[in-house]
């Protein structure tokens, strides 16, 4: 469909929608962009309700209360104390507990009306928070066995065939500094990556339908359905990821602090 001046009221969407241009300091170190925009005001959200939540906290808790504690809760019984224990579950509590909320709420900020936009959606947060848990595990790990013995214990698992371990060592080596947090960044940007183009085509594509002034506009209903579906997947999908991320960062934790493999 085209207006006066003969362009088009449709504009396909690119991948420029995870670059956008800069608001401030173009050209700069310091280049702030709509992401970063996006990630301070999830931020500032999430730490003054959480604050304020916790000044009014009650021996019987409200609805707000009750949700952030239900959410503490699950990620205590589900993934802190199946994957670490109960004693060195409260060692490690308050990072995974803050590493799924930080992932938990950047994701949702893609399917927040006016945010839009993930701030996981660009590699810079989950590399960050991928290299935050390869900083925990192996400092802990370190700190436990002794740097060689770190590196023994996570390269050289007891009951394998000397031979073996020619092959096996740097393997096991290059999965520890490498491919752990390198799959975790992947894996978590890959999946908020898609699931936004997903939601954004089938969007723009029942916009299209809706301006094309032709028959087509009687299936706009059918592709605005599938927008709406995906728009619920890519709720579960934000969760899903912070759970998997989170359960990962525990067992690479266990991983690299306990007595034998």
């Amino acid at each position: 469909m085209l207006h006066a001046e003969g362009e088009s009221l449709f504009h396909i969407p690119t991948l420029g929608v995870f670059f956008p241009p800069p608001i401030l300091f173009a050209g700069t170190p310091f280049e702030f962009n709509r992401v970063q925009l996006v990630r301070l005001v999830v931020l500032a959200v999430v730490l003054i309700v959480m604050c304020v939540i916790a000044s009014r906290a009650k021996l019987v808790p409200g609805k707000a209360q009750s949700i952030v504690e239900m959410i503490i809760e699950f990620v205590h019984t589900t993934i802190i104390q199946n994957t670490l224990g109960i004693r060195e579950g409260r060692r490690f509590a308050p990072f995974l507990v803050t590493l799924f909320f930080l992932i938990l709420t950047m994701n949702l900020a893609g399917v927040v009306p006016g945010l839009n936009l993930a701030g996981t959606s660009v590699i810079g947060l989950p590399l960050l928070a991928a290299l935050w848990t390869f900083a925990v595990y192996v400092i802990f790990g370190v700190k436990k066995h002794g740097f060689l013995g770190y590196l023994k214990h996570e390269t050289m698992p007891p009951g394998v065939p000397k031979p073996i371990y020619i092959l096996l060592v740097p393997i096991e080596f290059l999965q520890v500094v490498l491919i752990r947090w390198a799959s975790l960044t992947i894996r978590l940007l890959a999946n908020m990556v898609a699931g936004h183009i997903m939601m954004v085509v089938f969007i723009g594509i029942t916009q299209g339908l809706l301006l094309s002034g032709t028959w087509l506009i009687a299936i706009s209903p059918f592709s605005g359905a599938l927008a709406i579906g995906i728009y619920g997947f890519e709720i579960f999908v934000a969760g899903l990821q912070a759970f998997i991320f989170t359960m990962l960062a525990a067992a690479y934790i266990q991983m690299a602090t306990s007595d034998e493999h």
